[in-house]
Parts: C-alpha cells; sequence; structure tokens
C-alpha cells in the first residue's frame, strides 16, 4: 500500500519505537496522529513531523473511542494502525513480600494487550468502510516482544501481555480479510528505547554483548523501517516478525 497521503495512526508514538515510526510515516507522506498518554510527548514529536498529537490511554474504551474519532476528524479514516504503545515491569511471581500483587499483572496486560486490541477493533471498523486501495484497505502492526517466546524471570505479566499479542495476529488476520485488512506485529528484541537509555552503560554494554550479530542494541529506525515494508509488502499478512539480531533470551 502506498501510504501517501492517507491517515495513519501510531500509539505511543511520543516516544522510542512509536516516535521513530511516526517520523519514518510522516517522511513517507502520511497523515500522522500520534496517541500517547503522555500528551507533552506527543506534542513535541507532532510538532517536529508535522502530525497531529492526542492524548489517549489506549487500555480504556472511551478515551481510545474519542482519539479514534478526533484523528478521523482531522487526517480522514485510518488506513495505517501501528500499535507501539506498551509499559514494562519486572516483579516475580513469587517474591519475598508474598505473591505478586494482581494489579501489577493486570495494569501490564491492560495496557499491552487489551490496549492493542481495544486500537485494532476500533481502527479496523473504520478500515472495513472505506474503498480499497492498492487491492486492500488496510493495515494493522501492532508490537510484541521477543519475552512473548523466552520471557525471563520477573517477566511473567510483560510476556504474557505480549505473548497474547502474538497469539492475536493470525485470528485477527483470518477474519479481517474478508475487508481487505491485513494485520500483523513485530516482535522486537533489545532496542535503544527511554527504558533502555535509563540503564547504566555496563547494563547497555551486557545487552549488546548478548545479541549475536549485530552486537548493539536495535535502533528504532530499524523498527520503523521494517514497519514501512510491512505496509508496502501485500503479501505479508498475519505473521509476527522478530526483530533481534538473532537473540535468544536467557532466564535471567
Amino acid at each position: 500500500m502506498n501510504i501517501e497521503g492517507h491517515a495513519a495512526i501510531v500509539t505511543g508514538g511520543g516516544s522510542g519505537l512509536g516516535a521513530a515510526t511516526a517520523q519514518r510515516l510522516a517522511e513517507s507522506g502520511a497523515k500522522v496522529a500520534i496517541l500517547d498518554v503522555n500528551f507533552e510527548a506527543a506534542k513535541e514529536v507532532a510538532a517536529r513531523i508535522r502530525g497531529h498529537a492526542i492524548q489517549c490511554d489506549v487500555s480504556n474504551e472511551e478515551s481510545a473511542a474519542a482519539a479514534i474519532a478526533e484523528a478521523r476528524e482531522k487526517n480522514g479514516s485510518v488506513r495505517v494502525l501501528v500499535n507501539c504503545a506498551g509499559i514494562g515491569g519486572s516483579k516475580r511471581i513469587v517474591g519475598k513480600d508474598g505473591p505478586m500483587p494482581l494489579a501489577d499483572f493486570t495494569r501490564i496486560v491492560n495496557v499491552n494487550l487489551i490496549g492493542t486490541f481495544n486500537m485494532l477493533r476500533l481502527a479496523a471498523a473504520q478500515m472495513a468502510a472505506l474503498d480499497i486501495l492498492d487491492g486492500e484497505r488496510g493495515v494493522v502492526i501492532s508490537t510484541a516482544s521477543v519475552a512473548a517466546y523466552e520471557g525471563q524471570i520477573g517477566q511473567a505479566a510483560y510476556s504474557a501481555s505480549k505473548g497474547g499479542i502474538v497469539a492475536l495476529t493470525i485470528p485477527a488476520a483470518r477474519e479481517l480479510a474478508q475487508f481487505g485488512i491485513r494485520v500483523l506485529a513485530i516482535a522486537p528484541g533489545v532496542f535503544l528505547t527511554p527504558l533502555l537509555m535509563g540503564l547504566p552503560a555496563e547494563a547497555q554494554a551486557s545487552l549488546s554483548a548478548s545479541v549475536p550479530f549485530p552486537k548493539r542494541l536495535g535502533d528504532p529506525r530499524e523498527y520503523a523501517n521494517l514497519v514501512l515494508h510491512c505496509i508496502d509488502n501485500a503479501y505479508l499478512n498475519g505473521e509476527v516478525i522478530r526483530l533481534d539480531g538473532a537473540l535468544r533470551m536467557q532466564p535471567r
């Protein structure tokens, strides 16, 4: 699909993978809406790429519906949705203080998995009513993680949330095929996002050394470039693509 002149939405677009993706889409001529719970960060990215910033909590039904409506009013019905909104967190199932508080597990799953589905369902409803463009109506790309496959100790909630995105991809692609909507996911490895940039240099070096090749952290622009390829390649559908330099995470 040629995205030039058409509407795209990037959730979590205020930083990291989402910000890089929003910029790459804008460079390709898309009209980009940047959704983020951090409105100030979204506005900064929007100013840089001439996009439109919208405050949105993807896990909240009303907030997401309002954001989708505002994006449509500004740019027209969405052709591309990229789900980058997500949160992390590490806590053992049974720690020194007893079992993990259920609220900690629920919070991560609500944002990462339910938030992804929430945006997918709303965007797909818009896409289904569009005219065919380059043989299709729209593309949805979500962000999983290598933790969906090799979750480390302490990552039960995060891995479960990302594993849910992996499992969601093929049934969503099969169901939305009738409308000409493709559904994909990307599973990044260790990327140089604000979360990792906050780690000490020694920790960053250790993570880089764990990647077989190239021995470095991923660049968010590499994620964004893969998003653009997914949009462009009409035969990619129902797939989860690992982007990790052949990394396989160890237990800890």
